[in-house]
């Protein structure tokens, strides 16, 4: 199960550093030709959700990896939950149903990393 916890750990945090340098490198106008959802928020407010992605990118990996504070891993899996949250609301108001199913996929991804890191199969011990 560990090793299955790296695996979805990894592909998530692959997933949110793109998405959230993409968010952080891009103008808005350019973001919303893909991303309709960036109408409905401040230039500031799309670039502090690509930060938070960022970051709760390299918290998914990096304590862990260097053994350093790892209980920031399932605590940075929880910080997803709350945005793909978030997300799936915001499309959900757009009556964007496909965004939703892809927000809920990787909510469960990030659950089961938090589920996971917070129990048996945590770094402390």
């Amino acid at each position: 199960m560990n090793v299955v916890l790296w695996v979805v750990a990894s592909l998530l945090s692959l997933a949110f550093a793109v998405a959230g340098l993409t968010k952080l490198v891009q103008p808005k106008a350019k973001l919303a030709s893909n991303m309709g959802w960036v109408e409905d928020f401040p230039d500031g407010g799309v670039k502090a959700i690509g930060a938070l992605e960022v970051l709760a990118a390299l918290g998914l990996i990096l304590p862990a990896a260097f053994d350093i504070v790892p209980v920031v891993v399932p605590l940075a899996a929880v910080g997803l939950i709350a945005m793909m949250l978030g997300a799936a609301i915001t499309h959900g108001r757009r009556d964007e149903q496909q965004m939703m199913v892809v927000n809920i996929v990787l909510l469960t991804l990030a659950a089961v990393v938090a589920w996971g890191r917070f129990g048996a199969y945590s770094f402390g011990g």
